[in-house]
């Protein structure tokens, strides 16, 4: 399986790996399913919602 990079779209990323979007719910990305999702980088949406994209890829990561 593909690595999941914070490069990649966050609808990119719950085709790969659905078991992601509790993570993603959980650090505040809540609307997973709307538009931004789709063209928006996972580091994108990270900025947007004040995240720190390295700890939110280690707990991604760590799903692995």
């Amino acid at each position: 399986m593909a690595e999941i990079t914070k490069d990649m779209t966050i609808g990119e990323i719950l085709r790969m790996k659905p078991e992601v979007a509790p993570v993603l719910m959980e650090a505040g990305m809540a609307c997973l399913g709307c538009p931004s999702a789709q063209g928006e980088s996972l580091e994108e949406a990270a900025m947007v919602h004040n995240m720190d994209i390295d700890m939110l890829m280690d707990k991604i990561n760590q799903l692995s």
